[in-house]
């Protein structure tokens, strides 16, 4: 099967009505915008979120929080996850995001402690918690600060 060759479902596509096209298609002259108003005119209705001159809902809620532009994100990951790398392996923020074990690097890789290591595995990051860096040792591996 090739691009061309393909179709739509029988009956899944309809053609759309085509407006504006006279009196006999039913949809002629106002082309079902009706007679008078801000919508039947081109270029009319209002714009997104616009309630009719009521406060907006987005003006009635209150603002909450706010983000630091300086602040640091680390991608975290927890120490279970690096059971599936072999012993002996040296685990880098490239082999993490290579094995989709992390989507993004952002500003920082930090492992977590939570869950079991089986292996003793090198791993180099930028931050760790304190019980990662135990589990990590006490499998016989290092925990190496980029």
């Amino acid at each position: 099967m090739k691009l061309h060759e393909l179709k739509a479902a029988p009956g899944s596509a309809k053609t759309g009505k085509r407006k504006g096209r006279g009196h006999a298609t039913g949809q002629g002259t106002t082309a079902g915008r009706g007679m008078n108003g801000q919508n039947s005119r081109s270029g009319g209705g209002v714009r997104l979120g616009f309630e009719g001159g009521q406060m907006p809902l987005y003006r009635r809620l209150p603002k909450r929080g706010f983000t630091n532009i300086w602040g640091t994100k680390y991608a975290e990951l927890n120490v279970d996850a690096l059971n599936r790398f072999d012993a002996g392996t040296v685990v880098t923020p490239e082999m993490l995001a290579e094995a989709g074990l992390v989507k993004q690097v952002k500003d920082g890789i930090k492992i977590l402690g939570n869950g079991k290591l089986e292996k003793n595995v090198t791993v180099r990051a930028h931050k760790f918690s304190k019980t990662a860096v135990e589990k990590i040792e006490s499998a016989g591996g290092k925990a190496e600060v980029i």
